[in-house]
Order: structure tokens, then sequence, then C-alpha cells
């Protein structure tokens, strides 16, 4: 069974995992046909002191991880998942997953963006959180999950390329998702933390639009048709 403790122990510490997901984001703004539709993306100014990366898949899965003074708080949310506050009885939050978020890194957690303005809840089935000086990741320690599901919190998915984070599971992962080619040595450099060329952009995308520069804020719209060969700017 994967879950959020399976991730807490193959995450890399906050300064690694920094880099990564910028990589990420750097990639997959190149890869995508038109960059502002990708699903990684890394703002540098979400917050006074803050940056986040997020990812939304565009079906209703999405994660943030938000880096702040205070540390890092790790926010995941898996629509399928019995542990969604939308499939419980009481619609909260699954018991455990944020009892024990720290106080100084709650207002990440309780961040808009990441609330359901309804429910008056966090959309969130997994959470992580590292504080500023700390040494380890640390998870709820008392989530008792439902049975039945190989994954019950979305952990496995949502954060797969966090935890193996080789240059061939990004790879395929990007070739799955954008059906074409994506060359491996490209990856490699972008994962190495290399800038990305513009040739190197246009062997990612020869028909993209990307011109190299930095992601910006992700607008959490209509992704995946767009990026996708046959998308463009018309596609619903």
């Amino acid at each position: 069974m994967d879950t959020v403790h399976t991730t807490a122990a193959l995450l890399p510490d906050p300064a690694g995992l920094r880099a990564h997901l910028r990589a990420l984001a750097v990639l997959d703004q190149a890869i995508c046909r038109d960059p502002q539709f990708s699903r990684y993306s890394f703002s540098t100014a979400w917050g006074p002191g803050t940056e986040a990366a997020l990812m939304d898949n565009g079906s209703g899965d999405d994660f943030s991880v938000l880096f702040a003074p205070v540390g890092v708080l790790v926010r995941g949310f898996d629509h399928e998942s019995e542990m969604s506050p939308y499939a419980t009885d009481d619609e909260r939050v699954w018991p455990g997953v944020i009892d024990e978020v720290p106080a100084a890194l709650r207002p990440l957690l309780d961040d808009p963006a990441f609330v359901d303005e309804g429910l008056g809840t966090p959309r969130v089935t997994a959470c992580l959180w590292w504080e500023t000086g700390g040494s380890a990741w640390h998870t709820g320690s008392g989530i008792e999950f439902p049975s039945g599901s190989p994954d019950p919190d979305g952990s496995g998915h949502l954060f797969r390329l966090l935890t193996d984070r080789s240059p061939e599971a990004v790879q395929a992962h990007f070739e799955e998702d954008y059906g074409r080619p994506v060359p491996l040595d490209t990856v490699r450099h972008v994962l190495a933390g290399h800038p990305l060329t513009p040739e190197a952009a246009h062997g990612l995308n020869p028909a993209g639009k990307n011109n190299g520069k930095q992601p910006q804020r992700h607008p959490g719209q209509d992704r995946a048709d767009r990026c996708r060969p046959g998308g463009g700017e018309g596609a619903p």
C-alpha cells in the first residue's frame, strides 16, 4: 500500500525537492504546446517570502508544495479517494491527515487557493511538512487508512515524480502524457539543474511557443487539451 508515509520516506530534503520541482516545471512548460496550460508550474512570488510548486492534472487531482521561511508544506488532493472531504459523511478532512500540522505552517494549508469555499475545508487527502531547522518529513501519525485500495490517499500517483526522480521516470511520464518522444539527454540536463537552451527547448517541442522563460503561476484551467497534439488555442 502506498500512503503519505511511504512518500515521506522517499522525498528529498526541501532544497532537493525545490530544485526537482523547478526542473519539472521547466520541462513541462517546454514540452507543452502552450506553456500557460502545463500541469507543473513554479511561482517564485506566491506570497511574501513564499514560493509555490503546483501540479494539476486537469481531471480533479492536484498538489501544492509551498516553500516559506517557516518551512515547507506539501498538500495533495485525490478527488477519487475515499479520504476526500467530498466523500466523508461530515465533509471534513479525513481524521489525522492535518491534525498535527504545526501552527506555524497551518496558514500555508489554509491558503484560499486550496480551500473549498463552500465547505470551508482544505482540499487535501495527503499532507506532509518539514519545519525550518528540522531534519525529516512529517505526516499525521495516527491516520487510519481505508482498506481495499493500494493508494488510499492518492499519494502514490500524485507524488510519483517526486519519489521516483530518475530521468527515465520523468521522460516516460511526459512521453505518455503528451504522446510524443521526449529526448532523455535533455531531461537529464534539466534535472541536473542546467538552464534550458533554446535549442533544447526546440527539441522538446519543435512546434511549441516556449521561448525558454521561467515558469509563471499556474492558471488552473483547461491544461490537457491545450497541450496535447491537436490542441492549440481553439481547443475546448
